[in-house]
């Protein structure tokens, strides 16, 4: 198997802004996918149909999402567009054309707050591409430090959800932390034995130390997660910690 992701040409990679902080933080990851895989950025506003549209705080998202983005990586090939209708639909839209939708998402304040919002919610059910949703924490930050978390399962796709885990840990110099669920595998017919991953030949020894950061900061799950996200309750005993408070990549299949 090639640990190339499969070839993109026509594509780009779509983030949806608001002005918000949590916008811009999408802006900067995404600006990052868009140069590795050598796509144009597209930077989506949406302005509601059917009411006054402010032009001048349209630009004025459009051009501080362009200025992030480059200040992040000058090699990136920004295109701006605003575009009248519901966020939800005009991103469902643009995923059939993207090789990956990002947009932000503000951290959750309270236990019964829904785990994501309308946008991601919709996106999460009908993408047509994996979905980036990038978590803000309070102080604004960008949730996505600390490991890169994805479950081996049995799942129909579950190949493509490891690979675009790899490809993001290697993008982002992160440790990914691979969760064996699968049915029959060694590790779930022995539970009581500790297992440390060696890459054969590689000399690297992949654990659990992750330079003191051990908190999941971004989990890579695949269709049936991205199902049931929208109808999530907290607290779940999903695999992965902390499942779903950090930041999100949602890969259907």
């Amino acid at each position: 198997m090639s640990d190339s992701l499969p070839p993109s040409e026509g594509l780009a990679v779509v983030v949806g802004v608001d002005g918000s902080r949590a916008a811009l933080n999408a802006v900067r990851w995404a600006a990052a996918e868009a140069v590795d895989r050598d796509l144009p950025l597209r930077i989506v506003h949406v302005v509601a149909s059917g009411g006054a549209p402010d032009d001048g705080a349209a630009d004025a998202a459009l051009l501080a999402a362009q200025d992030a983005a480059v200040m992040s990586t000058e090699r990136v090939r920004a295109q701006r567009v605003q575009i009248i209708g519901r966020p939800e639909d005009i991103l469902l839209q643009e995923s059939r054309h993207a090789a990956m939708v990002c947009i932000g998402a503000r951290p959750r304040r309270a236990a019964d707050e829904p785990v994501v919002g309308r946008v991601a919610t919709a996106l999460a059910r009908a993408s047509a591409c994996p979905v980036a949703v990038i978590r803000s924490r309070t102080d604004g930050t960008a949730h996505t430090d600390g490991v890169i978390s994805v479950v081996l399962s049995d799942d129909v796709g579950n190949d493509d959800v490891v690979h675009l885990a790899m490809h993001e840990g290697r993008l982002r110099g992160r440790v990914v932390r691979q969760i064996d669920r699968r049915a029959d595998s060694w590790v779930r017919r022995y539970p009581d034995v500790h297992v440390e991953t060696v890459a054969a030949g590689s000399g690297h020894q992949f654990g659990w130390e992750t330079d003191g950061h051990g908190d999941v900061g971004l989990a890579v799950v695949g269709t049936a997660d991205a199902d049931a996200l929208p109808t999530l309750t907290m607290p779940n005993c999903h695999p992965i910690l902390g499942y779903p408070n950090c930041s999100l990549l949602l890969v259907r299949q």
